[in-house]
């Protein structure tokens, strides 16, 4: 008796982890493992299937390491299929759960978004300014700037408190409409190649833009090719960084 009790309290401490959705045809990657080590499968449901594994329920809230292990699955059967990610961290009782919240109502959607993301993958460039290099364009193009600059360079620190003020406030306002300049002309450049783009928050004076793209893979080689031509022409001033390919996790519905 002792012992059923155990095992009925170990079931009710275990949960169904759901990484996301895809196709019910597609085979899971051998050997693959996530979140804790736990070894991923499918629960399938018509036409999709969600890849889950079981954790344990009782745990502390989420840590880097489940979430890198969370997206190395996701872009693992990314690499394979197209797939619907689910958020970090959903946890689910049961099998059962899986079908009867997940699968059941959400199915046709699944089945919908599926299809608009199938050869397509997400990648994540980063633009940032050469700081020293942007800082500089400013006080050159900014009269004022650069006369506030000079006159309270070498005054003491209890000297001068409004125009260092209001020479922080011209910056300020100088890099704004500069980054609103060279995103849109980066935009320009990048948006004919994808099929959709969100942009992504940032902060930093040396920030320009964080966006996601979502990229046929026919239009890869040729986005990659426009990329390495721009980062060339404006690698004195500007840092590109392009990561990807991965799973679509900015252009699926939420939740």
């Amino acid at each position: 008796m002792q012992h059923e009790d155990s095992a009925s309290v170990l079931s009710e401490e275990v949960g169904c982890y759901v990484y996301g959705v895809a196709s019910s045809e597609f085979a899971l990657p051998e050997g693959l493992t996530g979140v804790d080590g736990a070894p991923v499968r499918k629960v399938g449901y018509g036409n999709v299937a969600a890849v889950v594994a079981d954790v344990a329920i009782d745990r502390p809230p989420g840590r880097r390491a489940e979430l890198v292990a969370h997206s190395e699955v996701v872009d693992k059967v990314a690499s394979s299929t197209t797939v619907v990610p689910v958020r970090f961290g959903s946890l689910m009782a049961d099998e059962t759960s899986v079908v009867e919240d997940l699968l059941r109502p959400g199915h046709d959607g699944f089945v919908d978004q599926l299809e608009q993301l199938r050869a397509r993958a997400q990648f994540n460039l980063r633009a940032s300014y050469r700081e020293d290099v942007a800082l500089a364009e400013v006080v050159q193009a900014e009269p004022e700037i650069a006369d506030l600059r000079r006159r309270t360079r070498d005054l003491p620190a209890d000297e001068g408190y409004g125009e260092r003020v209001r020479l922080g406030e011209l910056v300020s306002h100088a890099m704004e409409d500069k980054r609103a300049f060279d995103v849109d002309v980066l935009l320009d450049a990048v948006l004919p190649f994808v099929a959709a783009h969100v942009v992504r928050g940032g902060a930093g004076i040396d920030h320009i833009v964080d966006v996601a793209l979502l990229v046929d893979d026919e239009r890869r080689e040729a986005l990659e090719e426009q990329l390495e031509g721009l980062a060339e022409s404006v690698h004195e001033r500007v840092a590109l960084r392009l990561t990807g390919p991965m799973a679509p996790y900015d252009f699926v519905g939420a939740g």
